[in-house]
């Protein structure tokens, strides 16, 4: 292994906190990992890393050598860029996560083809909606959706996401169209979470807000399931126009209470700050803004068939 490779191997040990963990994302045995930093640390004549039986922290030179090491894989980029173009250096292993549901229904068809229209890029995805830890577990990149609370990441917004409250025609014929907050607050809710209590925020038209508690007969953690279960008419569901629109355009679901605006929420590309970022990475995340845009296909289309 040359100076490159072990610059790479000693910004992902201080990225990741430790060698093991730092070897174990990159697949190679620890030893191997001590070794090569070791090795590092004669070249350059200078302890990078002061490691005791229970922890290791970064010296002066380490934290010095970190810093402008990153600059020069940056400016590594940059010029590969410059010289060769984008596409010949897309390459190496993305490794990413993102929501189960937004990343089968809408990331699928974006990974497809920018996978192909770079080659020599692999990914390694995890679609669930768990938190994941992007620096312990080694992801270079993260989608969110929601508020974001973890100051130790950088973000980019991708797209606005909007709400819509709906439910089966089979329902609103046994139970009744809800004209007002009132009745619609004697409905049955199917509730995205597992909380003891949910409530619903709705705007009307002179930007007043009103907050419901809602009673719900069914409670899961995934959002496809709940559009299934308001599709067999269990009750009303709050779900993102993501998650529901092509019920809503088959008629599966109608759209409820469209003369009060629901609260909107972002989705966000996340990754560690002050962290190297890859080329990869950067430029996938380029692209999910460009295919998504800030008024998303899914969208559009309830628009166009006067849905939304």
């Amino acid at each position: 292994m040359g100076q490159f490779e072990d610059m790479c191997l000693f910004i992902r040990i201080v990225e990741a906190g430790s060698i093991t963990k730092a070897a174990e994302q990159l697949d190679i045995a620890k030893s191997a990992a001590s070794r090569r930093l070791k090795e590092l640390e004669t070249r350059l004549n200078a302890q990078l890393i002061s490691r005791t039986t229970r922890n290791s922290t970064l010296t002066d030179a380490g934290r010095q050598y970190y810093e402008q090491a990153r600059n020069i894989l940056s400016d590594v980029d940059i010029l590969n860029e410059e010289i060769s173009g984008v596409k010949a250096h897309i390459e190496g292993t993305l490794k990413m996560t993102a929501p189960l549901s937004f990343g089968l229904m809408h990331l699928s068809d974006l990974i497809d083809r920018y996978a192909k229209q770079h080659p020599n890029l692999a990914f390694e995805l995890d679609f669930s909606d768990r938190h994941v830890d992007l620096v312990e577990e080694g992801y270079e990149l993260g989608i969110r959706i929601g508020e974001l609370k973890d100051s130790s990441y950088q973000a980019r917004r991708l797209t606005e996401i909007r709400y819509v409250l709906c439910a089966s025609p089979d329902y609103i014929a046994k139970a009744g169209m809800p004209t007002s907050l009132e009745t619609l607050q004697t409905h049955d809710f199917l509730q995205y979470g597992l909380a003891k209590q949910s409530s619903l925020l709705l705007i009307d038209s002179d930007q007043q807000q009103h907050r419901l508690n809602t009673t719900s007969s069914i409670k899961a953690n995934n959002g496809d399931f709940l559009v299934k279960m308001a599709a067999k008419g269990h009750g009303i569901a709050f779900i993102p126009t993501f998650i529901a629109y092509e019920a809503l355009l088959d008629g599966t679901l109608i759209p409820l209470m469209t003369d009060y605006e629901l609260p909107t929420i972002n989705a966000y590309a996340v990754y560690p700050k002050n962290r190297y970022v890859s080329q990869r990475c950067r430029f996938f995340i380029d692209f999910i803004i460009e295919q998504i845009g800030d008024n998303p296909y899914w969208d559009q289309r309830l628009q166009q068939a006067a849905i939304l």
